[in-house]
């Protein structure tokens, strides 16, 4: 069985650097960047805050929504960020528990 995988945005703070990944294990992925585990992008740049996700059903389609959202403009990527989450607020505690 498929376990399905994730698009998230990771971000520096409101506003700020934003990173789109793709993922099979959320928890552990936002965890890694979190704790600065990750080299490039999202170490250099601060991006440790959780701010947007998307369950998909397998991981295929997990990266192909990555690889389409990275081609959009940035004020397209903020929408989609404040329509789940006016706010900015870290959503590592409700995917880690």
């Amino acid at each position: 069985m498929e376990k399905g995988g994730f698009v998230y945005i990771m971000a520096s703070r409101r506003n700020g650097t934003i990173y789109i990944g793709a993922t099979s294990d959320l928890a552990k992925r936002a965890w890694e960047h979190r704790e600065g585990l990750i080299e490039g992008f999202t170490k250099k740049y601060g991006c440790k805050f959780l701010v947007w996700f998307e369950r998909h059903d397998t991981i295929e389609a997990a990266i192909r929504r990555e690889k389409q959202m990275k081609e959009w403009q940035r004020a397209w990527k903020v929408r989609r960020i404040e329509e789940m989450n006016p706010d900015w607020n870290d959503f590592f505690e409700l995917v880690c528990g």
